[in-house]
């Protein structure tokens, strides 16, 4: 995917956000657009990600979505770095915080949504009218197939991926007659570490020892403990930056892009089965493990 001299040409004073760039998808799509000729500001919540990504060459910045100080502060500065201008944003940082809905508690809830929902929504808006004055933009949603058919013991993150389906196709309607374009990427199974995220995430916050679900969540830490990916048809993260390109640069992008074969059946099956026949299966590959 090595760009031409004349895109990279052209795409040289178009400056892209990217949240969540310390690995994975947000790194893979900030190397693959910056290598296409893009001026990436690619941002991670630690420190040290920061840092890492200065000594790759990329002009980096610290921005927690859980934290609304950070990101107001982060904004200011990306504004000062590109003179005021943006020619897109792609939320892409979040995590998994596994869990049968039955153990969450109200706290669990917002810890998940704070970074996965309302940092996107505090971010997105800021972005909005800086789009609105120049006259064009994109801004692309990292979701999820989790964000349209939802899966046992992925409650918390089933439900942040829904609500930025909803708030995006929302703002999709809302912002019609502009030039603001709003795509959602819907990826299934990624190499990334959101696997080891999630363990963390599933260790620390949920009360595993007194559920009724402990047998569950011991096989759920020993499918995401071991090596190799968790899931069949897992790919690699340039699947995702190849949906990424083409919300960028199609004249009229999608709303939605499909990344995974996962995320292709399911759309499929959504349309032409029961809601009983489809909960069957995803109850069954909720269970099997498969994501």
């Amino acid at each position: 995917m090595k760009p031409s001299p004349e895109r990279s040409q052209s795409n040289q004073q178009k400056t892209v956000l990217i949240t969540g760039c310390s690995s994975g998808i947000g790194y893979c799509v900030a190397n693959g657009l910056k290598q296409r000729g893009y001026r990436v500001i690619a941002t991670a919540r630690r420190d040290e990600s920061v840092e890492q990504l200065k000594d790759e060459g990329f002009e980096s910045l610290q921005l927690d979505l859980s934290n609304s100080e950070s990101i107001q502060q982060a904004f200011q500065q990306i504004m000062q770095l590109s003179n005021g201008k943006l020619y897109a944003l792609f939320n892409n940082g979040a995590f998994g915080l596994p869990g049968a809905v039955e153990d969450l508690t109200r706290d669990n809830l917002k810890f998940q949504f704070e970074t996965n929902v309302f940092g996107w929504l505090e971010l997105t808006n800021l972005v909005i009218p800086v789009m609105r004055n120049q006259g064009y933009g994109r801004i692309i949603q990292n979701s999820s197939v989790l964000g349209f058919v939802a899966m046992p013991f992925r409650g918390a993150y089933n439900a942040s991926k829904y609500a930025i389906e909803g708030l995006s196709d929302t703002l999709r309607l809302e912002l019609k007659n502009t030039n603001i374009h709003i795509s959602l990427i819907e990826p299934g199974p990624i190499i990334s570490q959101f696997r080891a995220n999630a363990v963390k995430a599933l260790q620390q916050h949920i009360d595993i020892e007194n559920s009724v679900h402990r047998e569950k969540y011991i096989g759920v830490l020993e499918r995401l403990n071991k090596k190799g990916p968790a899931a069949p048809f897992t790919l690699p993260p340039e699947a995702v930056l190849k949906r990424v390109i083409y919300a960028l640069e199609s004249k009229r992008p999608k709303p939605r892009y499909y990344v995974t074969f996962p995320t292709y059946l399911f759309a499929f099956l959504k349309r032409f089965i029961s809601h009983r026949q489809l909960d069957h299966l995803l109850a069954k590959a909720g269970n099997d493990g498969k994501q």
